[in-house]
């Protein structure tokens, strides 16, 4: 074992491994123990040959020899582990009995120590036992609290619904701003009432011949009440459009009528406005790119990267301004305009 250790250190040293195959075969015919590995080093031996190696015959069986010896390590040393850790134990409960003045057997008043499966097994009954117990105690049944806010309307103007005097409420409070409802004299809670009640069961429908009021609808306290509720609400509160709420104070905007308008209707005068603006503009761009206009090839699409245009110039600012130029791309169909 000692010459093949040589030769083979001998092989790594040169870097020149031939020949190392059949010493290797040769190592498995040997019986190996652990005092032969640690005085011969014929396991560094291999392993250095294994490392520096390239042949891949030569590296596995390289690795095969190192996996055994390694087996015969593992086996030697557990059997001295287990006979320390009984040692251990042996010595901790020994000290254990000392401190506690106990006698090294057993006496009648004392038991003996219970084993970790007897552990085990009172804590399942325990267990067990529990669950019985919480099965057999009744519960009660908790129903969700809610705790509605008080509702601060008079009596006379209370419906029973808890959703229909929460809208009032809230009109109500919508009317009061501002404090413009004491210049007009006028009671906030009644004519929030009425336009609650215009809300649920419908508005007046105009016919030819004139107006009649009618009843429509189910007068439930559904999701569409509620928007149309909402929307009434941050209208009124806009401090942008303070003429819509002071118009419903004084009666030029009836509560009949206020339950109806759409959003564009309550609006105020800037936004009306701007809407007004966009939309001509709209308009304006859309007649354009129908009307005929110039084709140039000047501009490039940025979609189609084509210069197929059709451009049109219109004094869309001041006069002193330069006209803002509309181009439409007659491939694609894209419109931008150029300032």
């Amino acid at each position: 074992l000692v010459r093949i250790a040589k030769k083979l250190d001998k092989m790594v040293a040169r870097k020149s491994t031939e020949g190392a195959l059949d010493l290797l075969k040769s190592l498995t015919g040997y019986t190996m123990t652990i005092p032969l590995l640690q005085t011969t080093r014929i396991g560094v031996a291999v392993n250095s040959v294994r490392k520096h190696c390239s042949d891949e015959e030569v590296v596995a069986s390289a690795k095969i020899l190192i996996k055994n010896w390694k087996r015969l390590l593992e086996s030697s040393t557990t059997p001295k582990k287990e006979k320390d850790v009984e040692g251990k134990k042996e010595t901790d409960g020994e000290k254990k009995e000392k401190r506690l003045g106990l006698a090294s057997c057993p006496s009648e008043g004392v038991k003996p120590p219970k084993s970790t499966a007897e552990k085990h097994r009172e804590k399942h009954k325990e267990r067990a036992n529990s669950s019985k117990a919480r099965a057999e105690t009744p519960r009660t049944p908790t129903s969700p609290t809610f705790s509605p806010s008080p509702c601060l309307l008079a009596s006379c103007y209370l419906t029973g619904d808890s959703v229909r005097d929460k809208c009032i409420e809230m009109l109500t409070a919508a009317l009061r701003m501002d404090d413009d409802y004491k210049e007009f004299g006028v009671n906030c809670e009644k004519m929030a009432s009425q336009i609650e009640d215009h809300i649920l069961w419908g508005s007046r429908e105009c016919s030819g011949s004139g107006c009649r009021g009618t009843r429509r609808g189910s007068g439930s306290t559904d999701m569409k009440y509620r928007n149309r509720v909402r929307s009434r609400i941050s209208n009124l509160k806009d401090p942008k459009n303070p003429s819509l709420r002071r118009n419903v104070l004084c009666g030029a905007i009836p509560a009949s009528l206020i339950a109806r308008m759409t959003a564009e209707e309550m609006a105020s005068d800037e936004l009306k406005e701007l809407r007004n603006a966009m939309t001509q503009e709209a308009i304006r761009e859309h007649q354009m790119a129908k009307t005929g206009g110039t084709v140039t090839d000047l501009f490039q699409c940025g979609k189609c990267k084509k210069k197929n245009c059709t451009y049109n110039q219109v004094q869309t600012r001041s006069a002193d301004e330069p006209m803002t130029t509309f181009v439409l791309c007659n491939e694609c169909g894209n419109r931008w305009k150029v300032c």
